[in-house]
């Protein structure tokens, strides 16, 4: 299914390649009356035409300059066919790598910004808000989709599993100010936060976890704030009960 797109984008070129062989052909044979198969000998090696016309007459110009029309004509199709084919091809990895290299240069050029690890509901809303507030955010990111989701928002990307310090140091973590551990599952969220740690600069460390059982582990682990979404809901929902008339 995936070369689909290019045998659609290619068949111009390749319609317009063997429109200029059959001309070529045909034209080679009108021209001068030879047969088809001279005429497709004649089309792969021109030279053949200066040996027929050694031993036979006929329009040697005609022929000649007809020759050189469609060799001219046949390279260009072929040039267009290749260029087609790697556009195609290798476009979207061009541009993506172009962008990919844009980013880099962008985030190493930031301090005190954000890292948010993890583009969910959760990540994005928080990534989300805090660019509308003018801070300066990095997502990381390991899903492709999601991260193409985080890149069509907007926000500078680092592409890879934040558990590595790799990726954190690609995304600027000496230099961060914060970092949110994002992720929906406790136990990455925890990796995370130890890994962070070992940062030169380590960052304020909010982290998200699912239940408050690891509430404790991720403290122990260097989580400076520690968050679970559905303790923070059950509160905002009883705060507006309580605030709603009666």
């Amino acid at each position: 299914m995936a070369d689909r797109p290019i045998l659609r984008r290619t068949l111009a070129p390749i319609t317009s390649f063997v429109a200029i062989v059959s001309a070529g052909v045909f034209g080679f044979a009108t021209l001068d009356g030879v047969g088809l198969v001279e005429a497709a000998f004649w089309l792969i090696d021109p030279t053949s035409i200066e040996l027929h016309f050694e031993q036979h007459d006929g329009p040697v110009r005609a022929i000649k300059a007809y020759s050189i029309l469609v060799t001219v004509g046949l390279v260009l199709s072929g040039l267009w066919i290749g260029e087609t084919v790697l556009t195609a091809a290798f476009g979207g990895q061009i541009r993506a790598e172009v962008t990919r290299a844009t980013m880099r240069r962008q985030i190493s050029e930031l301090e005190n910004h954000v890292i948010v690890c993890g583009y969910g509901m959760f990540g994005r809303t928080i990534a989300n808000r805090l660019a509308d507030a003018g801070r300066d955010i990095v997502v990381v990111e390991f899903d492709e989709d999601t991260a193409r989701r985080a890149r069509d928002d907007g926000h500078l990307l680092v592409e890879g599993d934040a558990r590595r310090e790799g990726v954190l140091r690609d995304a600027g973590i000496n230099r961060a100010s914060k970092l949110v551990a994002a992720i929906d599952d406790s136990n990455i969220t925890i990796q995370i936060t130890i890994v962070s740690g070992t940062a030169e600069n380590t960052p304020e460390l909010l982290v998200r976890v699912g239940e408050e059982m690891y509430e404790s582990v991720a403290r122990e682990a260097g989580a400076d704030e520690v968050v679970i979404p559905e303790v923070v809901s059950g509160q905002q929902i009883t705060r507006l009960l309580e605030e709603s008339p009666e």
